[in-house]
């Protein structure tokens, strides 16, 4: 009897039994219904039974999730997904750190992954694997004599190929990606930047399918999550005008551009005083790498500044908040503010741009601005537009946005809110696994290099660095 296609999502985490959040909000839901499989770490680090897979049942999902020593996942998430591809991808070639150690050790989990993962896969499954962290996964399990359609998403921007090629060991890299069958990208540009660097590097080998998927969210259930009662009333005097950030504390956000352009708008702009407040909350992450540290102190700093040449006893122009909250808790915020702020300087797609309108009250909505170099800005055309690298710009786009007519405010939203519904989480999905399965079954890229010999390569040259280093 044949087997029914199974769809099987391959990424760094695993959901938790009873709450998930990320790539899981869009994605649970729909694999509940069918049988299928997501396969992941665990989220816990051992030093033992790192071979052992533990399964678990969300309705119809099966969730696989195995475990990882403490020193490979440091070497994997910290030293080489985040100390060099995170940074890299995201225009940061100062702050990428490289070491053999750890690219070494970026290998071997995802090679562990792959074996872990190779004996639970059937001939129907259609296998979806996710973002920066598994770049090398597909021709790992090529190697391995996995067959299966195989494709990949990349949920943070793609480098441009000036900047893609200061990335140690890219062609590698590159050859293992175009093991996929389909390598979706959030926008034109990522995609486009992806396969010139494949042209450049890798003149003579064939770039496989590719595609734009800019992911989305659920719009009427956002929605509705907006219209709940609120945990709090960020601003219960009409007086004061609420402008709201939400981000992860991470350079990438352009947190101190924000919050340098913000001061600017009190110092140019009297009136304001006393009239606005900004509310930025901005969970911690990665607190053990400096460049997360540095980020902190000089928000913390910004802050000072701001509030000690600016607030008075009864007002308060600058809210900072490292504190995580649950979406539930943030979409009736959402709602509460005049204008939602999201300036990153460099940015995948940002749902939080996509929830922020979700959450507006459709007669008497809010104003996103939003920057050029956020994946979202493509699509929402009536957000106001800016540079995060100029202050002055961002300035003025929040003076216009605390300024703007009910009218205009109105009809910027119903753009905006039809290219949700046009647009949505489901969508996103289904279109992708829509045409990963279109893939013809002849269309199995060869393994473009010998994993074997790459990783024996690279963990002698790993050796030689440390022995070096003593």
């Amino acid at each position: 009897m044949e087997q029914h296609e199974r769809v099987v999502i391959v990424a760094n985490r695993t959901p938790a039994a009873k709450s998930a959040g990320g790539l899981a909000t869009g994605l649970l839901d729909a694999l509940k219904e069918k049988p299928s499989l997501w396969f992941g770490w665990s989220g816990e680090l051992r030093e033992d039974d790192c071979n052992s897979v533990q399964l678990f049942s969300l309705e119809r999902l099966t969730v696989a999730a195995i475990h990882l020593a403490r020193e490979a996942h440091n070497r994997y998430y910290n030293g080489f997904a985040n100390g060099v591809l995170w940074p890299a991808f995201h225009h940061r070639l100062d702050l990428m750190s490289f070491n053999e150690h750890d690219y070494a050790g970026y290998l071997e989990v995802n090679q562990h992954m792959a074996e872990q993962l190779q004996p639970l896969l059937r001939p129907n499954d259609l296998i979806w694997v996710h973002d920066y962290h598994l770049l090398p996964f597909a021709g790992m399990c090529r190697a391995l004599g996995v067959t299966q359609r195989m494709g990949f998403f990349l949920h943070i921007p793609f480098p441009v190929p000036s900047v893609a090629q200061a990335i140690p060991r890219i062609d590698e890299l590159l050859d293992a990606m175009c093991a996929n069958d389909l390598l979706g990208f959030q926008t034109e540009d990522d995609r486009r930047a992806f396969v010139t660097l494949c042209r450049e590097r890798r003149p003579q080998k064939p770039v496989p399918n590719t595609g734009v998927y800019p992911i989305g969210v659920d719009p009427h259930a956002l929605q509705k999550e907006a219209e709940g009662e609120p945990q709090v009333q960020l601003w219960p005097n009409d007086s004061i005008q609420g402008i709201l950030s939400v981000d992860r504390l991470d350079y990438s956000k352009g947190l101190p551009e924000r919050f340098k352009a913000y001061a600017l708008l009190l110092e140019d702009h009297e009136e304001l005083r006393g009239n606005v407040q900004l509310v930025q909350i901005a969970p911690p992450s990665r607190t053990d790498v400096p460049a997360y540290v540095d980020l902190r102190h000089q928000l913390t700093s910004l802050t000072g500044e701001i509030l000690g040449r600016h607030a008075t006893l009864d007002w308060q122009p600058l809210i900072y908040v490292e504190q995580q909250y649950e979406r539930t808790a943030l979409m009736p915020l959402y709602r509460q503010a005049r204008v939602g702020l999201v300036t990153p300087l460099r940015d995948g797609m940002n749902l939080v741009a996509k929830e922020f309108v979700a959450a507006q009250d459709p007669q008497d909505p809010g104003v996103l601005v939003l920057s050029r170099f956020a994946g979202a800005a493509s699509q929402l055309d009536g957000a106001l537009l800016v540079n995060p690298h100029d202050p002055g710009e961002m300035a003025e786009a929040m003076r216009i946005a605390l300024t703007m007519p009910l009218q205009e405010r109105i009809a910027r939203y119903q753009r905006m809110w039809s290219v949700l519904c046009a647009s949505t989480i489901d969508g996103w999905r289904n279109r992708y696994l829509h045409d990963l399965r279109k893939v013809r079954e002849q269309r199995r890229p060869a393994v473009p290099f010998s994993v074997s010999e790459l990783m024996r390569r690279t963990s002698e040259t790993a050796e030689l660095a440390v022995a070096k280093a003593h």
